[in-house]
Formats: structure tokens, sequence, C-alpha cells
């Protein structure tokens, strides 16, 4: 006659040899977390120039917009454009890097000549934030 319990082939049930855990509840550290930020994770981005990663707020997004000759590499600063996207610190330093490293065409999956004029601007006058 077969056990009402599943057993083991040593003859111990399944329960036995499944150690208990003490239940922990992820709860109140998600709502501490979601009361600091306001929200539950912190959004996290590399920027394409120093490679560093940073905050998405301290980062500018930036996409690739078909021009009449070149693509023009735009700032996002709504983070609303359709398209692949990438970001960069707002700093002359990264902006250098990453066109020393050739980093736009790869982040963005273009290939040919790019217009940085208004990424350019942008870092050179951040102005107000959006």
């Amino acid at each position: 006659m077969p056990d009402s319990q599943p057993s083991s082939r040593d003859g111990a049930s399944t329960s036995d040899r499944i150690p208990r855990l003490p239940t922990v509840t992820a709860a109140e550290p998600m709502a501490r977390l979601l009361r600091e930020t306001g929200r539950l994770v912190e959004v996290v981005r590399t920027c394409i120039g120093c490679r560093q990663r940073a905050d998405r707020t301290t980062l500018v997004r930036i996409v690739a917009v078909q021009g009449p000759t070149a693509v023009v590499v735009t700032p996002d600063r709504n983070g609303t454009l359709p398209g692949r996207g990438a970001h960069l610190h707002p700093t002359n330093r990264c902006l250098e890097l990453a066109v020393r490293r050739k980093a736009f065409g790869r982040a963005l999956r273009i290939e040919g000549p790019l217009d940085l004029d208004a990424l350019a601007a942008l870092i050179k006058s951040p102005g107000p934030s959006a």
C-alpha cells in the first residue's frame, strides 16, 4: 500500500529535507525607497563617453535623427523621442571622449557622417533642464 506522503529514495519525506527559512517581507524596504525617491529602483545608465554608470537624471539622452545630408545626433531632454537612445554626461570631456572613441555610431547603431552641432551647443550652454 503506498504512503500518502511523497518520499525520497532513502525513505525521508521531501518536506523533511527542505530547510524552513524564516519569512522575510521586502515590503518595508521597498516602501521606504518609494517614499524617499518616488520610484522603487534607481534608473542607472552608462555614459558613452567616460563609460561611468550614473543616475539617469544626471545624463543627457541622445537619439539619431535623419537629416538632409547627415544623421543629426539630437539631445532628447524629455526622453520621448522615438528611436534608439544613448546617454552622455553633459560635459566637454565626455563629449570629446565619445567622439574620439567613435562611440556615437556604435551606441546608436548608425553609420555615416554625424552632425554633433546640436549636442555640442547644449553642452556648451546647458540652460534650464526641461
